[in-house]
């Protein structure tokens, strides 16, 4: 039917206050705005500027004029801030309040998908316990995708994609142009499940009114900020169709809320059900229907009625309780939940790992040392090369990917994501996309990625996508051979507390299987001299701001 529209005065300004000619323009641009568009039917939600500082008398005074002069909207002092004393709670004035965080803590996940075990039973309520108008989180997301290269021919006019043009030409000359779609779809694929789970915590929150997307599609300005799971020309680039997006963004939203996404097979999956109806209307005698299914194959399933579904948020629906036991191979699960007789449903993803594995080391040796595995592999033998990721001088391991644009901020420490062949026999244990999904969060955050620009032959197993700036050759996980020895270098953490972190355990029995396996012929690998002294004592945590623009 349309669009809600939110208005702002054109400023976006930490000085607002110390020039009175700019504070006189946005008096009158202000009239001015309700003049010739005050009665147009979207126009619903006014601000004063986008993160606006400094002097919020004026603001205060300016925003009571406003509302004086046309009471036909709801009005906010800012769209957030950063002012000191401003920004954590709502002006006295304020109709509705837009912030990334309040005095009580976070309403959004870009802070917390890093730092925080991986749980999908959290939401922000205590954030906004006791505020007394709605609020709306401002700009989630904010995930970084590599660029779409097929983009650049649509570019017919006077605008031409310089940026894009740049990765071309440095991938071309770098040998790894082949690489450009699998770089896009795992980071794609990344950023669309932090999109989920952060939209799926608002939803969940009673009291949220409503989340502001940066964005659906990418700005090119700012130097480039790829942030969209649509294009520029807001069309798709592959990464998920609308129907996947409006499984947990629509006027319907079955929700789930559960701990964890790695289990052992001697846990039991807990779930309690929930929904979210901004529809149409209230709903009523309803069914809502679960399944947990493994490659297709149903593992269970069940139904929960509902005899009534008021707008908002719904908790408290059900439960789902499922014994993981019949489960004995390392497993991905997909839990569905759907509204019966509707289009509307949802799905998660969780892994499952034996509570115990029987790790057969076999002739594979095991070393933190770099100088101790070139005797191995001079002696021919199998080396698991495993340094300590706390010495490892490289790019910090992390989860999220680099946060708006690298462009605009250069001196970010991060990548874009996991990229592996699922099918590759080194992972044949341990089940996984071609990207990052939830179960990485571990392996990610307890690592180091490795630049491997210098080394020739051999092959990555697991790499990292590098952000568009540098375009380096990343790694976590490479075999080779080198002399008449056979080398496998980890760089994520598979020798500290093994016995709590499943996903460590499920990683290293599944590359001790294919080290012990035929299959386990690694090409020959020239160069890792060059890199020995990365194999340091001094982690560099420090990344150059130079790049290809």
């Amino acid at each position: 039917m349309g669009f809600y529209v939110q208005v702002e005065l054109p400023v976006w300004s930490v000085t607002l206050g110390k020039d009175s000619a700019t504070v006189e323009f946005l008096r009158a641009e202000a009239k001015r705005i309700s003049k010739e568009y005050g009665n147009h039917p979207s126009f619903c939600f006014w601000s004063i500027g986008n993160e606006l500082q400094y002097d919020f008398n004026i603001l205060a005074s300016m925003l009571g004029e406003m509302k004086a002069a046309d009471d036909r909207h709801l009005y906010t002092t800012t769209s957030f801030t950063f002012e000191k004393g401003h920004g954590d709670w709502p002006e006295n004035q304020d109709d509705f309040f837009v912030t990334q965080w309040t005095k009580k803590g976070w309403v959004r996940g870009q802070g917390v998908f890093n730092q925080e075990l991986p749980s999908f039973d959290k939401d922000f309520r205590a954030s906004i316990d006791g505020m007394e108008v709605p609020l709306v989180t401002h700009e989630v997301g904010q995930y970084s995708v590599y660029p779409d290269l097929t983009e650049i021919p649509k570019y017919t006019g006077t605008l031409m994609p310089l940026n894009f043009m740049a990765v071309k030409e440095d991938l071309e000359k770098k040998g790894l142009i082949d690489k450009a779609p699998q770089y896009l779809q795992a980071s794609g694929k990344l950023a669309a499940i932090l999109y989920k789970e952060e939209i799926e915590r608002a939803l969940k929150t009673p009291g949220i009114s409503g989340f502001q997307l940066l964005d659906l599609h990418d700005f090119p300005g700012q130097g480039t900020a790829l942030v969209g799971l649509l294009n520029a020309f807001w069309e798709s680039k592959g990464i998920l169709i609308g129907e996947e997006f409006r499984e947990f963004c629509a006027p319907v939203v079955p929700l789930l809320r559960f701990p964890k996404a790695v289990y052992t097979n001697n846990e039991t999956f807990e779930a309690q059900i929930e929904l979210c109806n901004y529809g149409k209307d209230e709903l009523k005698n309803s069914t809502l229907s679960w399944e947990i299914t493994a490659d297709g194959r149903s593992l269970g399933k069940g139904k929960t009625p509902a005899a009534a579904l008021a707008f908002g948020h719904n908790g408290g629906l059900g439960k789902i309780s499922f014994p993981l036991q019949q489960v004995t191979n390392a497993s991905k699960l997909e839990v569905c939940l759907s509204l019966d007789g509707t289009e509307y449903r949802n799905r998660w993803n969780v892994w499952v790992y034996p509570s115990s594995v029987d790790t057969k080391w076999g002739d594979v040796k095991y070393t933190r040392s770099y100088d101790e595995a070139m005797v191995l592999l001079k002696k021919g033998e199998k080396v698991l090369f495993n340094p300590d990721w706390r010495t490892l001088q490289g790019i910090e391991g992390k989860f999220v990917p680099v946060f708006w644009s690298p462009v605009h901020f250069p001196n970010q420490a991060g990548t874009m994501g996991v990229l592996c062949n699922p099918t590759h026999p080194a992972l044949a244990d341990f089940p996984t996309d071609m990207h990052t999904d939830w179960q990485w969060w571990d392996l990610n955050i307890n690592s180091t990625t490795l630049v491997v620009d210098s080394l020739q032959g051999g092959a990555p197993v697991v790499e990292m996508v590098d952000n568009f700036v540098h375009n380096r050759r990343l790694t976590s996980l490479y075999e080779g051979r080198v002399g008449e020895g056979k080398l496998m270098l980890a760089t994520f953490d598979l020798q500290t507390a093994l016995d709590k972190r499943p996903v460590a355990r499920q990683m290293l029995y599944s590359i001790l299987n294919y080290m012990n396996s035929e299959e386990f012929a690694p090409t020959q690998l020239e160069g890792l001299d060059k890199i020995k002294d990365m194999f340091g004592t001094a982690r560099n945590q420090k990344q150059s701001a130079k790049g290809i623009y």
